[in-house]
């Protein structure tokens, strides 16, 4: 009898040890999507165009081997919360009727909700509360402006038009809670516009003291593929790197992309924040080009309190 029961006692034990040393059977953790997907719209003069994805991090074979600055290259330079697939704000232009060239002109930029409801909060993001970049239509003109706010969602800034013809004002802001937005309006400058100059895709130019070289990753730029640019900052006279180059808007530098279109939407809008820890005088980018045509960008750099702006073309495949 007391064999019996030991033999139940063993083997009782030997089940509760089973038991304990089994793995659980609990479920995977959720895969958790990118929190920062782009959704390009345009608002004030025109339909909301639909989201974009958003394109991956990272260099290329840059040594040292570079770090991002939460480095992205958005088809409308916005990452709205995962999941929105409409535009939850809008922007209204308030200017003169008759803009002439070259004079000065008051603009008022009203920033709404879906309802018309002025948004009042918003996060400063690249040392601004926006980013206006205003480009004529055939992208021969190029102005960052840092517009004031005004509260009640309405920021104000003074510009200038130097040509006549069609103008797309992209603004990029940051609603206080969610992501960057870029919203698109337009304008018009009295007068005849200048015929369009040839597309010059040379990647080597001068702007002032500085000399640019442009590199890319690749030698054939493709569309939807993952693109490293570099820039490459030397003195004009004796073509060494140069060695005065400042932050600029808490970063390295700052490029926006526009895609050759007509009309410009947001969709045809990249901004591309600088990668970190970078070898002196060169600047880099990652982006991708979501379609195949021409884009024109903008390069920004810092020199010694002088902002220096590199504009050069690029062909997509």
């Amino acid at each position: 009898m007391e064999n019996e029961l030991m033999k139940t006692f063993v083997s009782a034990i030997a089940i509760i040890s089973a038991l304990l040393l089994t793995p659980g059977c609990s479920p995977s953790p959720k895969a958790e999507g990118n929190p920062k997907q782009n959704e390009s719209h345009s608002t004030g003069h025109g339909s909301p165009s639909e989201p974009t994805p958003s394109d991956s991090h990272g260099g290329h074979g840059a040594t040292p081997k570079p770090t991002p600055s939460d480095s992205h290259g958005g088809h409308g330079g916005e990452h709205p919360s995962q999941g929105e697939s409409s535009p939850t704000t809008q922007a209204k232009l308030s200017a003169p009727a008759n803009i002439k060239p070259n004079t000065a002109v008051s603009l008022a930029i009203a920033i709404q909700d879906k309802a018309g409801k002025p948004i009042s909060q918003f996060e400063t993001f690249q040392e601004k509360l926006m980013h206006l970049i205003v480009v004529s239509d055939d992208l021969q003109v190029f102005q960052h402006l840092h517009p004031t706010y005004q509260e009640n969602g309405r920021f104000e800034i003074a510009a200038n038009f130097p040509q006549p013809g069609s103008y797309t004002l992209f603004s990029d802001y940051k609603p206080a809670g969610q992501a960057e937005r870029v919203s698109v309006i337009t304008t018009k400058v009295a007068g005849k516009s200048p015929s369009v100059p040839t597309i010059d895709l040379n990647q080597t130019k001068t702007f002032g003291d500085t000399q640019v070289d442009l590199t890319f990753s690749q030698p054939t730029i493709k569309t939807g593929e993952e693109t490293h640019l570099v820039f490459n900052l030397q003195n004009a006279t004796d073509k060494q790197p140069i060695k005065d180059l400042r932050s600029y808007l808490g970063e390295r530098g700052h490029l926006v992309i526009i895609k050759q279109s007509s009309p410009l939407t947001a969709a045809d809008y990249i901004h591309a924040h600088a990668l970190k820890d970078t070898p002196a005088g060169e600047v880099h980018f990652v982006t991708s080009f979501p379609q195949a045509g021409k884009y024109k960008l903008w390069g920004q750099f810092d020199r010694a309190g002088k902002i220096v702006t590199a504009d050069f073309w690029v062909n997509v495949q």
